[in-house]
């Protein structure tokens, strides 16, 4: 009996949570799926499966297996198509995901270009600034903004990613210039917090060491891009990434206070599962994200005005 049949089998039936339904899947009786399953937990030595009248659900092994036979059989078909064509080739559907504010303005225009480039690959992008799981919601990729010490999945930096503080010249010109991040609690500032508590702050060099400075405003909102149509609007100060405020920076609706004591730049990554034995269409996306933010240097210093 083969083994890869009995691993896409396995596949199936974890995926469609019975022998039956694996069986109409392949075309064959529910009987044969049963054997290849024994002759698979027979082979490893180890319970895979557990059955009920009713479903099937994968042991702690089998969840491990599930995972890897999953990309065995992905690569192998890639693979298979590689050769078949006589040369490498992105092919498959990509999953991406990324944060919304991020990933509308510097992701999504960049899909047609894929895809184009890239005639055998489709791509979904969820744009949600929800941190997802990668493995279990099986997506591709995730782009993420920020400190990925906890993260259980392998980064790729794209870009640096910094952040100033800004207001519209009028704004400025009614309240005044702050000259210190102590000037900031006299200040209305608009917050990113989808809670209305603000005391996280934002983060400064301050008094000789990176510090949070606790600031307090009128205006607190989880959406980024309502943050920015409010500063545009001269409520207050916000802290925002260059990525976003860059062209209002350069033409003058918005300026920048206090960058002498701005916090080193935090990273822009493109997160995968695995670092090992990515598929093409992965790694091809990835490097056409390196290659564009590579280029863009309002992610490494503020515009001269």
């Amino acid at each position: 009996m083969s083994h890869f049949k009995q691993l896409e089998s396995f596949v199936s039936v974890a995926m469609l949570g019975s022998l039956s339904a694996a069986a109409r899947a392949e075309g064959v009786a529910p009987a044969m799926i049963g054997r290849r399953m024994d002759a698979l937990e027979s082979r490893l030595g180890i319970k895979l499966l557990t059955r009920s009248t009713r479903r099937i659900a994968l042991t702690s092994e089998g969840e491990i297996l599930f995972e890897e036979a999953q990309r065995i059989l992905r690569e192998l078909k890639e693979t298979e198509s590689r050769i078949s064509q006589g040369s490498a080739e992105a092919s498959g559907h990509l999953r991406i995901s990324a944060p919304a504010g991020f990933g509308r303005r510097h992701v999504a225009p960049l899909l047609p270009e894929f895809v184009a480039l890239h005639p055998q690959v489709t791509v979904t992008l969820d744009l949600s600034d929800r941190l997802v799981d990668l493995i279990e919601e099986r997506y591709d990729c995730a782009i993420r903004i920020g400190d990925l010490a906890d993260s259980q999945n392998i980064g790729t930096r794209l870009a640096d990613n910094r952040r100033v503080i800004v207001a519209t010249p009028a704004y400025l010109e009614r309240h005044g210039r702050p000259q210190t991040p102590d000037d900031l609690l006299r200040h209305n500032c608009l917050s990113f917090d989808g809670s209305g508590n603000q005391s996280k702050g934002w983060l400064l060099r301050h008094k000789g060491r990176v510090s949070s400075i606790r600031v307090k405003g009128n205006l607190a909102c989880s959406d980024g891009s309502s943050l920015h149509e409010w500063t545009l609007a001269g409520c207050g100060l916000s802290w925002r990434s260059l990525w976003e405020v860059y062209d209002d920076i350069r033409d003058g609706r918005l300026v920048t206070v206090l960058d002498e004591y701005a916090a080193p730049p935090n990273g822009i990554f493109a997160l995968t599962p695995e670092r090992r034995h990515l598929p093409l269409r992965v790694k091809s996306f990835i490097d056409l994200l390196k290659e564009r933010y590579s280029g863009f240097t309002h992610w490494g210093e503020k515009p001269r005005t």
